[in-house]
């Protein structure tokens, strides 16, 4: 995963005659689509938002505020980078950005089980991806599993500093699964 492209919302069709997009957010942190943010598409378009409306999900751009303009950026992906995420987004204690979690080492008992390649959002929970070490690939077990990200009957520490996430009977997942 890139640290400049972080996929935020994907626009939809108009709505009305001035340039105002249906948004669909894939995020967390809605603040960060605030006056004055930009953002980048999946066509390298920059956007700066004039005003967004979460409760109406309908976002507006600078230099799209005609409707036959602001058509052209229908069906487009808005991304956004790291830096700028961390800048406007808050995280309450214990809650971490997906791409701070992504490529860390999955410990259990000083095992390293492996190391997680993507978060899958399901309705009760987020679930790690796990990209199963090598060592125990040789002993036969699946070369990738899940783990509910479940804080406290799962996951026991989070160290994003060091990329380490201490489990408990996440051992007996990977045997399972």
């Amino acid at each position: 995963m890139s640290k400049d492209k972080i996929y935020v919302a994907k626009l939809g069709k108009t709505v009305g005659l001035k340039g105002d997009l249906k948004i669909h957010l894939d995020t967390d942190f809605p603040e960060q689509f605030k006056k004055g943010a930009t953002f980048t598409t999946n066509k390298s378009l920059q956007l700066k938002v004039i005003s967004f409306n979460i409760s109406k999900s309908v976002i507006k751009f600078e230099s799209y505020e005609d409707v036959d303009v602001a058509k052209k950026l229908t069906n487009q992906e808005l991304f956004t980078n790291e830096d700028f995420t961390k800048e406007n987004c808050s995280l309450e204690n214990n809650e971490y950005f997906w791409f701070d979690i992504i490529n860390c080492d999955v410990i259990e008992d000083d095992i390293v089980l492996g190391k997680i390649k993507d978060i899958h959002r399901y309705p009760v929970s987020d679930y790690l991806e796990i990209a199963t070490d090598e060592k125990l690939i040789e002993k036969k077990l699946p070369k990738n599993f899940l783990i509910p990200y479940l804080p406290e009957v799962y996951i026991l520490k989070v160290e994003i500093d060091n990329k380490k996430i201490f489990t408990k009977s996440c051992f007996e997942i990977l045997e399972n699964s």
